[in-house]
């Protein structure tokens, strides 16, 4: 079996004001918060799920609450989070209601043959809103977002990562993770350097492209808060989780072994530039403990952590 990735599944970053994190992703940019819960391996921490109604695979920005100070830039790490939209139209859209709301964020401009538009949340954390043309898979509307149904994220892609050598991760993103280069455009940061474009599985958008700038200039980035932790991808079943498992062994790669998160099984793997990658299940999915209508509402637990609910919640800020 050729083992193909079908796009991301989700990406993680850091907060380290999530009570303004909550705000932000909910009200000014129009996600649902479809899972509220802790970090299952330092539950002093939240973990908070931002995604479309239902939370699809594919559609879900998270963040761990850490007090930590704001990340230093630089390579070895996700430089920026593309956010879809379907057309210029919602890019215009959210031109006037990113300035209206006084959120820091560049001009409309086309980069690697698409339009799309730059910002950054309260803490640095560097997003893009990149036309998909309909292409991914169809997200479902919230219908209590600040925004309308017709501009609201769609999801996640291009994702940029940025190292200072592509040699090695080039190698694992070809053989190992079976991604396709597919093209290359002049870095916006930099147009001196190189940011080469890699496609997944049958994928044909931004869904399922993993952009990596080669950044021999930048010293290594200092995790923090407004930094990405990790970025997952997709793997649609639990038969082909377990072959990836087998199949990192099989080229010497150490992995974290496998972890049920209850919500989707999860396996961890650091690329050779030092980035974090994830494969995750399409499923079971965020309504295995909660009903459609209320994700979010309260605070949920993986099962094996209920024992410890009282002290767990009790350490948490309130965030509402």
């Amino acid at each position: 079996m050729t083992l193909q990735l079908t796009g991301f599944h989700h990406l993680t970053a850091v907060s380290g004001n999530i009570r303004e994190n909550k705000r932000f992703y909910t009200q000014d940019l129009g996600m649902r918060l479809v899972k509220r819960s802790v970090n299952q391996d330092d539950v002093s921490a939240y973990h908070l799920f931002y995604a479309d109604n239902v939370g699809h695979p594919g559609t879900d920005i998270t963040f761990f609450d850490w007090n930590v100070p704001r990340e230093r830039r630089g390579n070895h790490t996700v430089t920026r989070t593309g956010l879809r939209v379907r057309d210029d139209a919602s890019l215009t859209y959210w031109k006037e209601r990113l300035t209206s709301l006084n959120v820091t964020h560049g001009e409309i401009v086309e980069r690697d043959g698409r339009h799309v538009l730059d910002f950054e949340d309260h803490e640095g954390q560097r997003l893009m809103l990149v036309t998909d043309g309909g292409a991914g898979d169809p997200p479902t509307p919230w219908p209590d977002s600040p925004v309308p149904a017709e501009h609201q994220i769609r999801g996640l892609g291009a994702i940029t990562m940025t190292v200072p050598n592509l040699r090695n991760t080039d190698l694992v993103l070809q053989k190992v993770m079976n991604l396709r280069p597919v093209r290359t455009y002049p870095d916006p940061e930099s147009p001196a350097h190189t940011v080469h474009v890699y496609a997944m599985g049958a994928g044909d958008g931004p869904h399922a492209e993993l952009h990596v700038a080669v950044r021999p200039d930048l010293a290594p980035a200092t995790p923090g808060a407004g930094g990405v932790h990790h970025v997952a991808f997709r793997t649609p079943n639990e038969d082909e989780y377990h072959a990836w498992t087998e199949h990192f062994r099989h080229f010497g790669l150490q992995t974290s072994g496998e972890v049920d998160r209850y919500w989707f099984r999860s396996l961890y793997v650091r690329e050779p530039g030092g980035i974090l990658y994830e494969i995750a299940t399409d499923g079971p999915g965020f309504g295995v403990d909660e009903d459609m209508s209320t994700l979010g509402n309260k605070i949920v637990l993986a099962p094996f952590l209920e024992p410890r609910r009282e002290q767990i919640v009790a350490n948490l800020k309130p965030i509402d």
